[in-house]
């Protein structure tokens, strides 16, 4: 269906030049008849062309039948958005809307000049977009002259209100003119929106566009399971499993975050970092790096991602997994947008594969399930790909200058290895895959099996190769043969501390994953601790240290050690 014949001709114009020949569903809802100079309540998921939907749902409302508009004074128009990068995002896209009809758009938010604001506002406007807490400050400084308003644009309210800005928005809204026109979009819609839109608006009109907090049918969603240690490992296989032009990696804090994008950048990766600590110019870059292809990797908290939209991102990592299924759905909606495909991607450990589940059913989410991407997986791929490359440029045409070259350095070198260097020249550029544990088999459902006791079902034993004489503890035990064999502290039996080498139990179900992971070379602090099954379970009158989480039924736990020694790990081997 295309757009309506009753549109401006410069906005029709504007969206000609830009590629826009039908309107998305969001877009139609509101440029319906019966939308005309009503209020709206729209729920619309990110990604879905709601910025052009409200640009040009208020257009009547700033242009009525002119071709034009007047020129730029008090503002006509106000656009609120919860974060920086959202209010730019939509100053941008409403300047190339309304450019062919003289429009003007000014930006207020936090982190920039208000000086500098101040005097744009001084020059004029046509509309003024912004966050919520530099925006009222203008309106109360008098900066921002709020007589001339005709349409208040809340984007992203439940955002907004989550991020605690109600206060702001109802200042707003009760400092701009009563006759207005409240336009709110909202991903959902929760108790909080409606009342909201109760309060400051009038017979509003509702519009759902698409279920709202259902998966977006553009995403496909992966959950890959891996090792708990591995995360790191994972994010750069999936990165090159994947081969986006453009990734947003999540992450839980800050430190997580500089630590990442890091440790990429050392891979070869073009990454850059977006959190709460950098400045807003910071910011900027790197959402310009990602923009123009300079870099493409972001590595990104949770908030220092809320709004931003980025072209052609085809691929969302989850890092750490999001804590609720808003989270998710909001941290995946980052792809998949405006038509494109794309793919979110949830490293889990395998410790944590139920709370992922529940995740993905709280959000109503169908992801396929596998292990982490292989390196040889990721080579088998490379293959395919460096000689699609390879055949590529030597279909082209080559120059006389390059065909004298290639004559020559054929002369002196067979065909094959000419080939094989081109092969090596192009797997150069590709950082190289990161190894991983095989993945851990998912434990059974069943309900929770006790642990192995004195006189009851025999796990397998293993030996760790230090004992009391090298400072092993049974408290240090238990959580490092847990991180070593990839098991939880429910699979760990009794533990005997000797003093050459301590013994210990695992459950039946959990002793061939434990062997798989644990017997594998490790690396670390502790890497010269080795691990090996002992042949035969030790007789049950052998001296026993029971873990400090085991139950009330195991045997007692050894004496606890000298405050000079408690802290001690077991020191190297010569």
């Amino acid at each position: 269906m295309p757009f309506p014949e009753d549109l401006p001709a410069p906005l029709a114009k504007a969206l000609a030049e830009r590629g826009y020949a039908e309107p998305t569903p969001v877009q139609d809802a509101v440029l319906r008849p019966e939308t005309r100079g009503r209020d709206l309540l729209v729920s619309a998921r990110t990604g879905s062309g709601k910025t052009v939907a409200f640009g040009l749902a208020f257009a009547p409302d700033l242009m009525a039948e002119a071709e034009r508009l007047p020129p730029p004074g008090a503002p006509l128009a106000l656009v609120v958005a919860p974060t920086r990068e959202l209010a730019l995002q939509v100053q941008g896209e409403l300047a190339w809307l309304y450019g062919p009809s003289g429009g003007r758009v000014v930006t207020c938010v936090g982190g920039t000049d208000p000086v500098a604001e101040r005097r744009a506002l001084e020059r004029g406007a046509h509309i003024v977009c912004g966050t919520p807490g530099r925006l009222r400050d203008h309106l109360e400084r008098g900066n921002l002259r709020p007589e001339a308003i005709r349409v208040v644009v809340l984007d992203e309210a439940d955002e907004m209100l989550d991020m605690g800005f109600r206060e702001e928005l109802e200042a707003i809204l009760e400092t701009t003119p009563a006759s207005r026109r409240t336009l709110l979009f909202s991903a959902t819609v929760p108790r909080a929106i409606a009342q909201l839109a109760q309060r400051y608006q009038r017979d509003a009109q509702r519009i759902t566009a698409g279920e709202e907090g259902s998966q977006h049918s553009d995403i496909d969603y992966r959950a890959l399971m891996l090792a708990p240690h591995e995360i790191e490992r994972a994010v750069v296989n999936s990165l090159r499993f994947f081969e986006a032009r453009a990734a947003l990696v999540f992450c839980r804090t800050r430190a997580t975050v500089t630590r990442l994008q890091g440790s990429l950048a050392e891979r070869g990766f073009a990454a850059v970092a977006l959190s709460g600590e950098l400045s807003q110019a910071e910011r900027n870059r790197a959402l310009q790096g990602l923009r123009d292809g300079r870099a493409r990797v972001c590595v990104a908290t949770d908030v220092a991602a809320r709004g931003i939209d980025l072209p052609d991102l085809g691929l969302v990592i989850h890092a750490d997994l999001p804590t609720d299924a808003e989270t998710l759905l909001h941290r995946s909606g980052r792809t998949g947008r405006a038509g494109r495909k794309g793919i979110a991607v949830l490293l889990v450990p395998h410790n944590r594969r139920r709370a992922a589940e529940a995740l993905l059913a709280a959000a109503r989410v169908k992801a396929s399930w596998g292990p982490a991407p292989s390196a040889e997986a990721i080579r088998a791929q490379d293959n395919q790909r460096i000689l699609a490359t390879a055949r590529e440029q030597v279909a082209e045409e080559a120059a006389e200058d390059e065909q004298a070259m290639a004559r020559e350095l054929l002369e002196g070198s067979p065909p094959e290895a000419v080939a094989a260097a081109l092969l090596r020249a192009l797997r150069g550029t590709l950082p190289p895959p990161e190894e991983l544990a095989a993945p851990a088999e998912r434990a059974p459902a069943a309900p929770r099996v006790p642990r192995p006791q004195e006189g009851g079902q025999q796990g397998a034993w293993f030996r760790l190769s230090v004992g009391r004489q090298g400072n092993a503890d049974p408290r240090w035990v238990l959580p490092f043969v847990c991180r070593r064999g990839h098991v939880t502290r429910q699979e760990i039996g009794r533990i005997r501390v000797l003093d050459r080498e301590t013994q210990f139990e695992v459950a039946p179900w959990a002793a061939a994953r434990f062997a798989a992971a644990a017997m594998r070379p490790a690396e670390g602090e502790d890497a010269h601790i080795r691990i090996a099954p002992l042949p035969t379970a030790p007789q049950a009158s052998a001296p026993t240290n029971a873990p400090a989480s085991a139950p009330a039924a195991t045997p007692p736990r050894a004496a606890p050690l000298p405050e000079a020694l408690r802290r001690k790990r077991p020191a190297r081997k010569p």
